[in-house]
């Protein structure tokens, strides 16, 4: 009753202020809405009608924002209720990941990338835990999906080199570490990774140009020492490349860095004999060995010297040489041992014999050893004594043993190399037996397990199978 009141009033209120303001303002105003029509209002009437046109106008533009806020408003909460659930899928998919979980951690990933195709970091999960199931193809296709996403993203791109990698596909793999060394020139990560691609591909040149970068960066003192090692290994893959390549000249250059910064790096003393080897100059490769051995002691130089006295139809020399080392070190079982052996190679049956059945320690560690001694024993007609050596060869499991170990990883060689084909590591393989190991430390360099290494051609072991 009271708002039917209040409404008559409004309304009385209205008519009687309108019937006011005509009477005040008497007259016609001419509307003209189109060529030939016109139609006549008072003032009042005219000011009505526009108030109520600018209200009906402003009501609708209010009418549009509010309804383009509540669109908005709608939109936002969709797009945020969306991101919590793919937060969600992406978390637990990474938890299922790390435990163990692989196959429900694809599928929750996977959900996740099906809302958000371009979440980058659900694209790098799934990438990697494809490539810890070696489904390399799969890897990089996700991987070169982030990296269009954000192309300038240095995880992204460190991760699709490592499936390129492990996918052996190198060449791609170093453009993609040659495209976050664009973005940052300095990135370490990528300059090692770049380097240890190079070492694998035997690329020695570029490998040692990015190492003398690394060498430029602050490193902590320990990684220093062994990036100034790895250096003095790629200097000594070039100038061995350079040798095999026929440019000695160039290849000298880069054994004498080597030694400079490393005077008991023992490939590249092997190097430069072999460049005088290749020049001809045989005696001044002599006196160079026997310098290093003088220096080094080791048994490695006495089996080059050996190859090469013996190659020049002087196998008198090599023995004088190791005699001067048993004079020296008249107790060391392992010269005892290889002059044994050479004396064996040269047909000195009675010398061998007499060196051999002598020594000490080898005899516990060689199979050829026994064969050796056996053979000795069988010219001499002591067939019982050669029954028991024939034994003792027999009871080795290995057929034939080899002249070399690695000290690092002891991997076994038949020939001597100035790397590792194992560890990757320089300088550190020695002869067998290896009794010297105890008290001659070898310097290793190196940490590319996967990479392979070539022996100097031509140097072979004179440990011949018996």
């Amino acid at each position: 009753m009271f708002k039917l009141l209040i409404t008559i009033f409004l309304i009385s209120a209205g008519v009687f202020i309108y019937s006011y303001f005509r009477e005040l303002n008497p007259g016609t105003v001419v509307v003209h809405t189109a060529p030939g029509a016109e139609f006549e209002l008072s003032p009042v009437t005219l000011v009505l009608i526009s108030m109520a046109f600018g209200a009906v106008l402003a009501t609708l533009v209010v009418g549009l924002q509010q309804t383009a806020h509540l669109i908005l408003n709608w939109r936002s909460n969709r797009l945020v209720r969306r991101k919590e659930k793919v937060d969600t899928l992406h978390r637990d998919g990474t938890h299922a990941f790390m435990s163990k979980r692989t196959i429900e951690a694809i599928t929750l990933l996977e959900k996740a990338l099906a809302i958000d195709p371009n979440r980058v970091d659900s694209l790098l999960w799934l990438g990697n835990i494809y490539r810890s199931e070696q489904n390399f193809p799969e890897a990089i296709r996700l991987h070169q999906h982030a990296q269009r996403v954000d192309d300038r993203n240095i995880e992204v791109l460190l991760e699709l080199g490592k499936d390129l990698e492990e996918a052996k596909r190198y060449e791609e793999a170093l453009q993609a570490l040659q495209k976050i060394l664009k973005i940052e020139p300095d990135n370490l990560t990528a300059l090692i990774r770049k380097r240890n691609l190079n070492i694998r591909m035997e690329r020695w040149s570029e490998a040692l140009e990015i190492q003398h970068r690394l060498l430029k960066a602050n490193l902590p003192t320990p990684e220093k020492q062994a990036e100034e090692a790895l250096l003095v290994g790629c200097m000594y893959e070039v100038g061995r490349q350079l040798l095999e390549r026929g440019h000695p000249d160039k290849a000298r250059r880069y054994f004498r860095g080597a030694i400079k910064k490393d005077r008991s790096f023992l490939p590249a003393y092997i190097g430069m004999g072999e460049i005088l080897l290749h020049e001809g100059k045989t005696k001044d490769a002599v006196e160079i060995l026997k310098k290093v051995y003088s220096r080094t002691r080791s048994v490695i130089i006495l089996h080059r010297l050996e190859e090469l006295f013996l190659d020049q139809g002087e196998p008198s020399e090599i023995i004088r040489v190791y005699q001067e080392a048993l004079q020296q070190d008249p107790h060391n079982p392992v010269l005892q041992f290889y002059l044994g052996k050479l004396y064996y190679r040269l047909e000195m049956v009675d010398d061998a014999f007499d060196l051999l059945s002598t020594i000490e320690g080898p005899q516990d560690h060689l199979l050829d050893y026994h064969k050796i001694m056996a053979n000795l024993y069988l010219r001499k007609q002591h067939f019982e004594e050669a029954i028991v050596e024939l034994k003792k060869a027999l009871s080795f499991k290995k057929r034939v043993v080899v002249p070399y170990i690695c000290t690092q990883c002891q991997q076994e060689s038949v020939e001597w190399s100035g790397r590792c084909r194992r560890c990757a590591k320089w300088n550190t393989l020695t002869a067998l037996p290896w009794l010297e190991a105890g008290h001659t430390a070898a310097s290793s360099v190196g940490d590319a397990s996967s990479a392979r290494a070539i022996p100097y051609q031509g140097i072979a072991s004179p440990f011949e199978t018996v």
